[in-house]
Formats: structure tokens, C-alpha cells, sequence
């Protein structure tokens, strides 16, 4: 796993030293909900879906330099809702002191350069529930088209069921960005 930095951001792999950041921002009852999964309930959930993203290569701890804390998540994934391998969606968290700061947007920005020009992917796609508003201000700013609301696409873990909205960026969307 390549480490990627930016002005403000070092983009890692996560440590198991990275757990009291990691469950610190998890069990929020603000961030989690904002991507369909519910707050952590203890440190040890935090601890088994931390294991997950250190085997994961891409999946990036998001460390503010200044603080050396971990302060969010940031990743590429197989698109479940598309058949192809040259797409990656991208997925992000944020511990909740630090929205409004650009700071995803630097850390997206990052990611997206280099699943482009290193990975050689040919789309990059991106969700949001329509209530999740500092998402698609990230996901704008970023470059991303609008395709289309997915109408009751999603059922979180509470039960409730949202639409999606959804948005991609093809190479050569990214180079004329």
C-alpha cells in the first residue's frame, strides 16, 4: 500500500495503535449514520473492523500532520452495483471536529489522483443519501457527474430505507477537471 500525502494529510494504512482514534470518530451517532453503518458500541467492535481495513491495501487512515491523529477513513472498493472490474467506488468517514475544513475533499482529491494515474482505473463512482449534504459538497468539488437517484437502495442497519444518490468520474472526466 502506497503511503499518499497531501498539504494537510498523510494517507496511510491503519494500526492496531490506531484504535482509540478510530473508535473515537466511529461511535459518533453523527458520522457512522452518514454512510448507512450504525455508531460503535464498544472498542472491541471498533478493534474487529479495524483488523478488516489493516488487511485491506485500500483502505487509508486519514492522519491530520499536524496532530498525528487519525481522524477519518478513506478508500477504494469494489462497486457492488457495477459489473466491472476498472471501476472502484470511493468511500469515505470523518470524524465530525473536522468537517467543514476541507479536509476530505484534499484527502478524495488524493485518492482519486491515484487510483487515475497509478491504478489505471477507468471510473471512479461515489454514493450519498440525499440528506448527507457535506458528502455531496466533497463529492462536487471533486469533479464527479451526477447519474441519477437509486430510489429506495439502500436498507440501513436501523432498518430505514434511503435512496441513493449517484455519481462518477471517468478518466477522462478527471483530466479536463
Amino acid at each position: 500500500m502506497r503511503i499518499l500525502t497531501t498539504e494537510r494529510l498523510i494517507l496511510r494504512r491503519f494500526k492496531h495503535e490506531d484504535l482509540d482514534d478510530f473508535y473515537g470518530y466511529a461511535k459518533n451517532p453523527n458520522v457512522g449514520p452518514s454512510a448507512g453503518w450504525k455508531p460503535h458500541e464498544s472498542r472491541w467492535e471498533s478493534l474487529e473492523i479495524l483488523k478488516s481495513f489493516i488487511k485491506n491495501k485500500e483502505v487509508w487512515a486519514i492522519v491530520h500532520k499536524e496532530t498525528g491523529k487519525v481522524i477519518g477513513s478513506i478508500g477504494l472498493h469494489n462497486d457492488e452495483r457495477r459489473n466491472n472490474s476498472r471501476v472502484k467506488m470511493l468511500g469515505y468517514a470523518l470524524d465530525e471536529a473536522y468537517w467543514g475544513k476541507g479536509l476530505m475533499t484534499e484527502a478524495a482529491k488524493r485518492v482519486i489522483r491515484y487510483a487515475f494515474e497509478e491504478l489505471n482505473q477507468d471510473m471512479i463512482s461515489i454514493y450519498h443519501y440525499p440528506f448527507n449534504i457535506g458528502s455531496k459538497k466533497v463529492i462536487q468539488k471533486c469533479g464527479f457527474r451526477y447519474e441519477g437517484t437509486l430510489r429506495q437502495a439502500d436498507t440501513i442497519y436501523d432498518g430505514r430505507v434511503y435512496d441513493i444518490v449517484c455519481y462518477s468520474l471517468t478518466r477522462e472526466e478527471y483530466r479536463s477537471f
